[in-house]
């Protein structure tokens, strides 16, 4: 047993790891539970949230140099800047006091480590950095970790717009609803470059380093300030999404509801997600949250369950301004200028003096692009107090009835999401959340002027948001589709750009199949490598494409061991949809906003849904779609032969497809990635496994899924990938990995018994 005396602790305290790496923290009152819930992840997770943080608050350039400097001005501009009282509020009555906790539970660590009584994580050694310490304003603050929504994609459509038409937009992302024609007229995106939102891409970035940009002087600094191109040049809607579902228990074999969730981001090492157990008087909670935040946004408290996923509600707009030509920062709006607020910070630099830069506002947001006569700023809700992502969980995570869930999510800002709900007294259901910017006269599908005529009226929030309280199909689920009901879609906009149906119609299919669900089923259906779309393209080959008799006979499940698989995956990613595309769209300006195409309308295309696409890439012509559709598998045949050899019987789409972690300094020659596990599904699976072309890397996907048995806790299960630490020398750094890989699970445990059944190390955390 490890023991360390901490001041500003009130009591002792105690954390068992379990032996997946769960901490399960008990304390004697909220304001030591949430200290040690901060001390905890900063023994685990110290690196990561340490770069978190500064690359939030726009503090990198102090540890790194001048190639970070345009970085932290990026993410300044996005701060949030407003009165900390409604901040606190909406999160509820004792949120300053839980991050206070939670902020000094993390200077604890630091000031254990700097005291060499705790291991410096190996990456701050490589880097000759140090940990800082935090405040409690910072957990709030920081709005650029959270999910943006569709900014980049408005303008990728006004440049799609310049260079082709509507219909061709859709193969980069579909509308749903459908929009009139007469939607474009609001267009004031001509003739912006498509680097516009430089800006508010690297606001957003994740901190990258290579030795350049680390050794890049002063005068190097404006450099390194867009985005690498792979990460921004095709601005489509993230494949980031995830999945939950409740089923009640009249539809369980227990006769008990079950909660599932698995929400999907982009993988790395260490995990985005973090499991945790938080125990003291009046509150039991366990589940997945981010190791930056206190609390938990998914799993159960004793009572109810919880989890969510993206809302694909739309949260931000861009304005265009036309300026002054002889003031730059004044800019028109209604029947006069304004001007510009200018707001001049400090940057600390390494090795260089102090630099101070101008950050500028508009009544709408921060501005992000200038050239002379015309400026461009983001208005987003990111502005607005209580939009700190997912913190109105510290309300949410300990209600216990279904009423007092939705009245504690009414205050939830961002990101938006659809939450589901079940709990011990049989009540269930699904609650859209967020807020979302009500328009008048437009969608905010492109970049519209900011001269007064678009302007917000207010926000829809929970109470005003689509939900079902117990509906009577006995199940309720969301996957990021298209779920807003008739009567939301005939008032304002909520949004447009979702994540593609079949995911969630295929839950909702398996779901309303039975009535004896149990554990087994939901842990199956979140592991399902099944493709929606691969019957329907493999049903238009010609008889005579060659390889087309090994599709015929698969199921469509993108299986590890499975030949098939491996084909058509290679067929769709590198052959299909690339050289489809490439009759789209033969420009490779247009092109290069189109990659790599929006898979079921790229299957709709096929199927003759959309002629004016088909006639644009040449598909009208007799014999002209089979040629097509031939030739690509039959270069996918050469390809996956010349790759794996002539034996189909020795093919495995697990020999391509690999579950991958990157880690942020391998660019610097370390050797922190993690992987390669073969890996199942693919880009449109349940099993979300997202892979581009280039190399098969599963990036993106599931790292936390939970199934949980509500009224059996510890029957309950859960994996998170690649393991729940961050130390380079922790048996729980990827541990996880081969498990979640392989589709499996670890117990959740819960009550007292099972947690001290499973533990293998205990902390103890007495007063200082």
């Amino acid at each position: 047993m490890t023991t360390y005396h901490l001041p500003g602790l009130a009591a002792a305290a105690t954390l068992k790891i379990d032996r997946w790496g769960l901490a399960h923290i008990r304390a004697e009152g909220l304001h030591d539970l949430f200290f040690a819930q901060g001390f905890n992840a900063a023994r685990d997770r110290l690196w990561q949230i340490d770069l978190w943080r500064k690359r939030g608050l726009g503090l990198l350039a102090a540890d790194f140099g001048p190639g970070y400097l345009m970085q932290d001005r990026a993410a300044r501009l996005f701060l949030y800047r407003g009165d900390m009282a409604p901040e606190w509020a909406a999160y509820g009555d004792d949120a300053q006091m839980i991050c206070t906790a939670f902020a000094a539970g993390i200077n604890a660590c630091v000031d254990q480590i700097l005291a060499g009584k705790m291991p410096l994580p190996a990456e701050f050694a490589a880097l000759g950095t140090q940990p800082a310490h935090w405040a409690a304003d910072d957990v709030v603050r920081i709005r650029t970790h959270c999910l943006t929504r569709n900014a980049a994609s408005e303008l990728a459509r006004a440049q799609v717009l310049a260079l082709a038409d509507p219909d061709t937009d859709l193969l980069r992302v579909p509308l749903n609803p459908a929009v009139p024609a007469s939607e474009w007229a609001v267009n004031a995106g001509a003739g912006l470059p498509a680097h516009a939102l430089a800006v508010f891409e690297l606001a957003t970035a994740p901190v990258t380093f290579s030795p350049d940009r680390l050794a890049a002087g002063l005068d190097q600094a404006a450099r390194w300030s867009r985005v690498d191109p792979r990460k921004t040049v095709v601005q489509a809607p993230s494949m980031e999404g995830s999945n939950n579902w409740v089923v009640s228990g009249a539809r369980t074999a227990s006769g008990r509801a079950i909660m599932a969730s698995d929400p999907h981001r982009a993988h790395a090492a260490p995990s985005l997600r973090y499991m945790v157990h938080l125990t003291a008087p009046g509150i039991d909670i366990i589940g997945a949250g981010e190791p930056s935040t206190p609390g938990i946004m998914a799993g159960h408290n004793g009572h109810a369950a919880f989890s969510l996923t993206i809302f694909c509600a739309d949260q931000e707009d861009v304005m265009v301004y036309d300026t002054a030509p002889d003031a730059p920062t004044r800019y028109r709006h209604c029947d006069g200028w304004e001007k510009m607020q200018t707001v001049t910070e400090v940057f600390a630099v390494r090795g260089h003096p102090d630099q101070r830069l101008d950050l500028r506002f508009t009544r709408h947001g921060p501005v992000v692009w200038e050239e002379p006569g015309r400026a461009l700023a983001l208005r987003t809700v990111f502005t607005e107090p209580g939009t700190a992502p997912y913190m109105a969980s510290l309300k949410s995570m300990r209600a216990t009835t279904w009423e007092g869930f939705k009245t504690a999510v009414d205050t939830w800002g961002a990101p938006s999401v659809n939450l589901v709900y079940a709990d011990v007294t049989g009540d269930f259901g699904w609650q859209a959340a967020g807020y979302v910017p009500i328009r008048d006269g437009w969608r905010g599908l492109v970049p519209v002027a900011g001269d007064g005529r678009f302007e917000w009226q207010g926000f829809l929030t929970a109470s005003t948001l689509p939900r079902l309280d117990n509906p009577a199909q006995g199940f309720v689920h969301s996957a990021n589709e298209m779920n807003l009901p008739p009567a939301a879609q005939a008032g304002p906009a909520i949004g447009h750009e979702w994540f593609m149906d079949q995911r969630a119609a295929r839950i909702a299919a398996a779901l309303g199949a039975r009535d004896d669900h149990d554990l087994a089923s939901s842990t199956a259906l979140q592991t399902d490598t099944g493709s929606p779309f691969a019957a329907r393209l493999i049903a238009l080959l010609p008889q005579d494409a060659p390889g087309r008799d090994l599709l015929a006979l698969w199921d469509g499940r993108s299986e590890v061991e499975s030949a098939p698989a491996l084909l058509y995956e290679v067929w769709l990613s590198s052959h299909l949809r690339p050289a489809l595309l490439d009759r789209v769209a033969p420009d490779p300006d247009l092109r290069r906003f189109l990659v790599p195409g929006n898979v079921p309308v790229v299957t709709e295309l096929l199927e003759g849904k959309h002629p004016a696409l088909a006639a644009r890439a040449g598909l009208d012509a007799p014999g002209a779609q089979d040629a097509l559709l031939r030739d690509t598998l039959t270069s996918a045949l050469a390809d996956v032969t010349g790759r794996f050899g002539t034996d189909p019987t020795a093919w495995r789409w697990g020999d391509l497809h690999h579950g991958w972690f990157d880690h942020a300094l391998t660019p610097l020659g370390t050797s922190f990635d993690l992987g390669p596990w073969p890996k199942g599904g693919g880009n449109t699976s349940i099993m979300l496994a997202h892979h581009e072309a280039s190399d098969y890397r599963v990036r993106i996907g599931a790292s936390v899924r939970m199934v949980i048995d509500l009224g059996d806790w510890d029957a309950s299960v859960w994996i998170n990938a690649p393991g729940q630490s961050g130390m380079q020398d922790s048996p729980h750094l990827a541990d996880l990995a081969p498990l979640w890989a392989a589709g499996e699970y670890v117990p959740l445990a819960y009550s007292a018994a099972a947690v001290e059944a499973v533990t293998v190390e205990t902390i103890t955390l007495l007063p200082g």
